[in-house]
């Protein structure tokens, strides 16, 4: 990501399944839709689609903890994608909610609600889709106790 590009190539390798090659020492991924389209090799492109929101959001709050010398580890994050029809009756995720748990209770942060407060502005994932995708955000600690959302 040297030059601000992620790139990608997709190479067909049966109906719906792809090989998905990206730069560098990144892994090759397989890519599928679930049957009775694809033969359920990999992941489809929804469940990319939240596993990159669900991902990016985690990362982003691990990288604002950091930035306060605060614990960053034990993070654990629950995404679920919502699909509906649209007007046309074609099949869309049509929300996301992301609950994101601390790994330690929340007494043991200092400045957590400015934490809480910024992390999502470092999502580049979250913050390119949510004008057309509606994202539902909790964080909780490691006790259960809700943070935000």
């Amino acid at each position: 990501m040297g030059d601000n590009r992620v790139e990608v190539a997709l190479q067909q390798q049966e109906n719906y399944r792809f090989l998905a090659q990206y730069e560098g020492d990144t892994p090759d991924l397989i890519t599928d839709e679930p049957a009775p389209l694809g033969g359920n090799q990999g992941p489809s492109p929804a469940q990319l689609l939240v596993t990159a929101l669900g991902n990016c959001l985690s990362d982003s709050l691990v990288f604002a903890l950091g930035k306060f010398h605060q614990p960053n580890d034990g993070i654990r994050t629950e995404a679920v994608g919502h699909l509906g029809r649209n007007d046309d009756n074609h099949l869309r995720v049509v929300g996301v909610d992301v609950t994101l748990h601390l790994g330690h209770p929340a007494a043991q942060f200092q400045r957590l609600e400015r934490i809480l407060d910024q992390f999502e502005q470092f999502c580049t994932v979250s913050q390119s889709v949510v004008t057309a995708l509606p994202i539902q955000l909790k964080v909780l600690d490691s006790e259960g106790v809700l943070l935000k959302g």
